[in-house]
């Protein structure tokens, strides 16, 4: 039988820098990263498990494949949901070239260009730019689909997040989640929550260059990257506790909205408009209340942390700098 490893040796072995993974950036005053090396009967969280969300995001990309084409389509077509008729473009290999390769809305004397090329007047051009346009919006259907698959799963995490942590007494007291923190023994049940939530937030970024575009494009990037960032950094530092409760306030109202979005959809106007009413409150309670009140009840040495390690990393960075420019070459300057 192998022997099992420290955090800093499975670290080192996936490519880690060793300053990266400095106990004094990750764990509390007094703690090092020995102190969460796994026994026979004890387990901790380790680095290499975050590595299953990769197989674990495929996975999830799959299910929610079969779940948008078996379950979510025909139950859109047999709530009413359709999409509008759009009117046909005919084939143009100059036009449907430009609408491609320089862009969807040409200017004036761009489409004057196009027209003397295509031989066709230039109200018609713009008309074909027009109607091209109109096909690449998102269909309500793929609208609606992916609204279920994101309410199926933000409302089943909810409530079995809910369900996992009603019998623990961190979960009502959180000044629990810290007693002889980091050395919590992690249970697979709870392990395996965690890497489901980092696993979906993976497959989320995967599959959106293909989901339907919206304005906040970008914004969507950011908050899933930095869900991501999160969901690693309290892994591997086995803050579970605090980010399991975390993780369920935010998924608090996220089922909710995606719930007003499916109605709105359908065109259920006064519903829709309740239960997003419903969102406005959840949302302001479990993000602007309770959220605080969790962070609160943080040791002063745990909020602390975040902002000695970065203390730390720029005066590391200064010296070093320092030390770089006091023995440059100054023929070099």
């Amino acid at each position: 039988m192998q022997p099992l490893l420290s955090v800093p040796t499975i670290l080192t072995r996936m490519g880690v820098s060793e300053g990266f993974w400095h106990h004094e950036y990750w764990l509390p005053p007094g703690a090092i990263w020995e102190d969460l090396k796994e026994s026979a009967d004890v387990h901790y969280p380790q680095p290499q498990h975050l590595l299953l969300c990769i197989p674990g995001a495929l996975l999830l990309i799959f299910v929610r494949f079969i779940f948008e084409r078996t379950v979510a389509l025909p139950l859109g077509r047999a709530l009413g949901v359709s999409d509008k008729q759009r009117p046909k473009v005919q084939t143009n290999v100059t036009l449907e070239g430009f609408y491609i390769l320089l862009g969807k809305t040409p200017k004036k004397e761009e489409l004057v260009s196009l027209a003397k090329k295509s031989d066709l007047p230039v109200r018609n051009v713009e008309t074909w730019f027009r109607h091209r346009r109109a096909q690449d919006h998102p269909r309500l259907m793929k609208k609606f689909c992916e609204a279920s698959w994101r309410f199926t799963f933000y409302f089943t995490s909810f409530f079995s997040g809910l369900a996992l942590l009603y019998d623990k007494p961190w979960f009502w007291d959180h000044t629990v989640c810290w007693l002889k923190f980091p050395q919590q023994p992690l249970s697979p049940v709870l392990g395996s929550f965690y890497l489901l939530e980092l696993s979906f937030y993976c497959s989320l970024v995967a599959t959106l260059p293909f989901d339907v575009k919206r304005k906040d494009f970008k914004e969507q990037i950011i908050h899933h990257i930095a869900t991501i960032t999160l969901i690693f950094v309290s892994y591997c530092a086995n803050m579970i506790r605090f980010g399991m409760i975390v993780m369920l306030v935010h998924d608090a109202s996220d089922y909710i909205l995606e719930l007003a979005k499916i109605l709105h959809y359908l065109k259920w106007k006064r519903v829709c408009e309740t239960v997003f009413n419903v969102f406005a409150v959840v949302f302001i309670i479990s993000r602007l209340v309770i959220f605080p009140l969790i962070k609160d009840k943080m040791p002063e040495v745990t909020l602390k942390r975040v902002t000695g390690a970065k203390e730390r990393i720029w005066q590391r960075t200064k010296n070093n700098t320092g030390l770089a420019a006091k023995h440059q070459d100054p023929g070099s300057l």
